[in-house]
C-alpha cells in the first residue's frame, strides 16, 4: 500500500514556531476557513514537500512568516517524515530536504533536530520508493525520450487546485503546463497497471538497439562516403567551375564523385576551359534548390500530419467500436438454436422465446458487422504507422540536406567574395586550388580515422528477436479494458450526482486528457458541456473513479485525494434555507464520503472550503475551521508582525 498524508507543519522563522494540521487518514477531511487563513497553501505545502521542482506557494502570510513546511506521511506499520526550507527572499528554491523515518504515531521534531541534508533527487526517489513506484521501469514521454515514472506523476492524479477542480479544459493537476500532456499520457498506462514491468524494460532495450543501429548507418556511410556530399565540398565543386578548373555539369554528383573531381581540378588534369556562360549563378543555383527543399519539407509535414490524424481517427472508432461490441457482447447471452427452427432462448430458464428471435439476430448482425470493422481497423493501422516511420524517415532526410544546402550557401558566398578581391583569373584558379587542397588534407585526416565496426548484422538480429518477442504484448488491449471499467464507474458516479449526459455512454480519453459522453447527436467532450456543475461533477466523478481503481488495483499513487474549494461553483458560504444548490453541494460530499467508506480506508479527501455547512454530512468531516471570528488560520496571529498588503491573496 502506498502513503496517506497524516500532517503538515509548518515552522515559524522565530524560535519555538511550530504549527501542526492534522488529518484523518481514510476519510474526508474538510478545512474550512475565511478567505486568506491559508487553506490553499495546504495543496502547495505538501506538492513543495514532495520535490517539487519549483516552490508553488503563493506570496502573502505563509511565504513572510514560515521558514521550514513539512508533511507528515503514512502508510501500515512506516511513517516519512519530510522538512524543506523554504526559499531566502530572492534565493533560488532549497534543494536539499531533511527526510526522517520514524515510528508510527512519531510527532514533528523540534526544528533543531532537523537536518537537511539529503539532495532533491534522491529524496524524490526515497518518496517515489515510499509510494511503490518501481523506478526501474521506462514508459514513453514527449518524442522519443523515455523518463521512470517517479512521485511527480502520480501527483497528476492527486491534486486538484483552486483553478483546476472544475476547469472544462484541464481535466488532471498541472495538464496545461507545458509538455505535461505528453507525460500524462505516457504514464498513465502505468500507473493503471497496464505495463508489465518485463515488457516495458524489453521496449526500453528495443528503442535503444533501434537508435544504436540508426546511429551505425550514418557512421558507416559517412566513414565510406556514401552519403550525399557536404556543403562544403558542393560549394567547392562550385567554385571550381566559377574559376574555370572544372567543366559545369549537370547531373548531381555523389559524394566519391565530388572528391575525384576535386582531386582533378587540383591535380590541373582536366583542360581549362574558360566560361562562356556567365548566367549560371552557382549561388542562385543553390538558393534555388533550397526553394525547392523547403517546399519539400513542407509537404511531408502535411502527410505527416495526416497520416497522424487518420491514426487518431481510427484509434477513436475503435475505440467506439469495442465499447459497442462489449455492450452487444453481453447480449449474447440470448443464443440462438440453430437445430429448432431460429428459436431464441431465455437464458435463466432455457425456455425458447420465439418472438425475440428477430431482435438477437439484428443483434447479432450488428455484432458481426462490429467484428469486421474492427479487423479492417486492426489491419490499417499497422500500415498506417509504416508510412508514417517512412515518412518521418524522409522528413529527416531532407532537414539534412536543407543543413548541407545552407553550408554550401555559406561556402559559396565566402569563396565568391575572396574571388572577387583577386585580380586576375590564374590567381583566382590559385586561390581555389589551395582551399581544395586543404579541404581533400582535412578529408584524409578523416578517412585515415579508426574504421567503424560494422555491426549492423548483429544490431538487426537483436532487433527481431525482441520484435518477435513483443509481438503479442497485449498492453493497449489492456489498457482499453482498465478504461472502460474505469469508464463505467465515472457513469455511475455521474448519474449519483445528476450530471447531464449521465444516461449516455461516459468514456475516459487518454489521448485528449478528458471525459467525453457519447450520445445520439455525437460525441461531447467536457469543454464543450455546458454549466460549471457538470465540469465539477466530472473531474469528482473521474478522480474518485481513478483512485477506486488504484486502491483495487495496488496502484503507487498516494491514496491521498486534495480538492480545493469545489463549492466555488455553488459559491454561497452559508447557505441558510435548503436550496437547490445546497442539495447538490451535500451530493457531492455525499458521493465522496460514499467512495472512501467503500474503499474501507484506502483513500483519504482533503478539501478546503470556504463554505461551512451546517449538515453532518458536512461538519462531521471538519477537522480545522479558520475564522477570522476564532483567530484561527495556518499562520497564528502570534507569529505576524507587521500587517498584511491588501493584494495578499489566499495561500
Amino acid at each position: 500500500m502506498t502513503f496517506q498524508v497524516q500532517a503538515v507543519t509548518v515552522y515559524g522563522k522565530q524560535p519555538g514556531q511550530v504549527r501542526t494540521v492534522p488529518f484523518r487518514t481514510g476519510t474526508l477531511n474538510i478545512v474550512t476557513g475565511d478567505s486568506r487563513r491559508g487553506k490553499s497553501a495546504l495543496l502547495t505545502i505538501i506538492d513543495y514537500c514532495l520535490a517539487s521542482s519549483d516552490y508553488p506557494v503563493k506570496a502573502g502570510k505563509v511565504r513572510k512568516y514560515v521558514g521550514v513546511y513539512a508533511v507528515t506521511l503514512v502508510k501500515p506499520g512506516q511513517q516519512l517524515f519530510v522538512a524543506r526550507r523554504a526559499p531566502e527572499r530572492g534565493a533560488a528554491i532549497s534543494t536539499v530536504l531533511c527526510v526522517l523515518s520514524q515510528a508510527p504515531a512519531t510527532p514533528p521534531p523540534p526544528l533543531e533536530e532537523l537536518s537537511f541534508t539529503t539532495p532533491l533527487d534522491v529524496a524524490k526517489d526515497l518518496l517515489s520508493d515510499f509510494s511503490g513506484i518501481d523506478r526501474t521501469v521506462k514508459v514513453p514521454a514527449a518524442g522519443a525520450q523515455t523518463i521512470a515514472p517517479s512521485i511527480r506523476h502520480a501527483l497528476y492524479f492527486c491534486f486538484q487546485g483552486q483553478n483546476e477542480v472544475a476547469n472544462p479544459d484541464l481535466l488532471f493537476h498541472s495538464q496545461g503546463k507545458e509538455w505535461r500532456p505528453n507525460t500524462i499520457r505516457g504514464v498513465i498506462p502505468y500507473f493503471l497497471g497496464a505495463v508489465d514491468p518485463e515488457q516495458a524494460a524489453l521496449r526500453g532495450r528495443l528503442r535503444l538497439l533501434r537508435r544504436d543501429l540508426s546511429d551505425l548507418e550514418a557512421k558507416l556511410a559517412q566513414s565510406r562516403n556514401l552519403g550525399p556530399a557536404s556543403g562544403q565540398a558542393r560549394a567547392l565543386l562550385a567554385e571550381a567551375v566559377e574559376a574555370g578548373l572544372l567543366q559545369r555539369r549537370d547531373s548531381e554528383p555523389t559524394a566519391v564523385e565530388v572528391a575525384s573531381l576535386l582531386r582533378s581540378a587540383l591535380e590541373g588534369r582536366i583542360q581549362l576551359v574558360p566560361e562562356a556562360d556567365n548566367d549560371n549563378d552557382p549561388l542562385a543555383a543553390a538558393t534555388g534548390r533550397r526553394t525547392q527543399l523547403r517546399r519539400a519539407v513542407g509537404q511531408s509535414r502535411i502527410r505527416i500530419a495526416d497520416l497522424k490524424r487518420a491514426l487518431e481517427e481510427n484509434d477513436d472508432f475503435a475505440g467506439h467500436a469495442h465499447e459497442q461490441r462489449t455492450r452487444l457482447a453481453s447480449l449474447g447471452l440470448m443464443r440462438v438454436d440453430q437445430d429448432a427452427s431460429q428459436a431464441a432462448h431465455c437464458p435463466v430458464c432455457e425456455s425458447p422465446i420465439a418472438s425475440a428471435n428477430s431482435t438477437v439476430a439484428a443483434i447479432m448482425h450488428d455484432l458481426e458487422r462490429l467484428d469486421g470493422d474492427l479487423h479492417v481497423i486492426g489491419s490499417d493501422t499497422p500500415a498506417l504507422q509504416r508510412q508514417l516511420a517512412q515518412e518521418e524517415e524522409q522528413l529527416q532526410r531532407l532537414r539534412a540536406a536543407l543543413t548541407r544546402n545552407q553550408d554550401e550557401i555559406n561556402e559559396i558566398s565566402a569563396g565568391l567574395r575572396a574571388l572577387q578581391q583577386e585580380p586576375d583569373d590564374t590567381q583566382r584558379a590559385a586561390h581555389v586550388r589551395g582551399r581544395i587542397s586543404l579541404y581533400l588534407d582535412t578529408t584524409a585526416q578523416h578517412v585515415s580515422a579508426p574504421q567503424v565496426e560494422d555491426r549492423r548484422e548483429d544490431l538487426q538480429r537483436q532487433i527481431a528477436e525482441l520484435e518477435d518477442l513483443l509481438s503479442d504484448d497485449t498492453q493497449d488491449d489492456r489498457l482499453t479494458s482498465y478504461l472502460s471499467l474505469i469508464s463505467q464507474n465515472i457513469r455511475t458516479k455521474a448519474a449519483a450526482l445528476g450530471l447531464d449526459h449521465s444516461e449516455t455512454p461516459i468514456r475516459l480519453d487518454v489521448n485528449r486528457l478528458t471525459v467525453v459522453a457519447d450520445t445520439n447527436d455525437g460525441p461531447v467532450r467536457l469543454a464543450d458541456m455546458g454549466s460549471a456543475e457538470n465540469h465539477l461533477g466530472y473531474h469528482i466523478a473521474t478522480l474518485l473513479s481513478l483512485h477506486e481503481w488504484f486502491g483495487e488495483h495496488r496502484g503507487p499513487v498516494p491514496r491521498t485525494l486534495i480538492l480545493d474549494q469545489p463549492s466555488q461553483v455553488y459559491f454561497p458560504p452559508d447557505y441558510g434555507e435548503p436550496t437547490r444548490d445546497l442539495s447538490h453541494l451535500l451530493n457531492v460530499y455525499q458521493t465522496i464520503v460514499n467512495t472512501t467508506q467503500a474503499l474501507d480506508g484506502a483513500l483519504q479527501v482533503i478539501v478546503v472550503e470556504h463554505a461551512d455547512l451546517a449538515e453532518p454530512l458536512f461538519r462531521d468531516h471538519v477537522v480545522e475551521r479558520w475564522r477570522y471570528s476564532n483567530s484561527q488560520a495556518l499562520v497564528p496571529p502570534e507569529w505576524i508582525t507587521e500587517p498584511i498588503d491588501d493584494e495578499d491573496q489566499d495561500e
